[in-house]
């Protein structure tokens, strides 16, 4: 992987990383600029949301912390990398993946999947 992608990564990394912070979670322009109009999530519960029903559900939501392990991406195109991470709230275990697209220079998600760890 050469230097510019892996530097696009690691700033995607960071921006996943962010997402699921509860300052950013809590704070509906923010999100706004970070999830594509076209975003998409399943999450671990088995819902499909888009991106005004989260941004809904995202405000409504209590600031519990996630925790995040093993996060790591790759580029599968020039304007689309693929994020992998395992989640832990409240004892919940989950494996997650999004995708991010890069949109007129900056990088927005547009999908996200959750899937319960038993």
């Amino acid at each position: 992987m050469s230097g510019q992608c892996r530097a696009e990564v690691e700033a995607v990394l960071h921006l996943e990383a962010e997402l699921q912070d509860s300052t950013t979670r809590g704070d509906g322009e923010q999100l706004r600029e970070i999830l594509s109009p076209e975003f998409i999530e399943i999450g671990a519960s088995g819902t499909r949301w888009d991106r005004e029903s989260i941004l809904d559900l995202l405000a409504g939501e209590a600031t519990g912390e996630i925790a995040i392990h093993n996060l790591t991406g790759r580029h599968l195109s020039t304007d689309l990398i693929q994020t992998f991470w395992d989640s832990q709230i409240e004892g919940r275990w989950a494996r997650r993946s999004s995708l991010w697209h890069r949109e007129d220079g900056q990088w927005r998600i547009i999908f996200h999947q959750g899937t319960p760890l038993t």
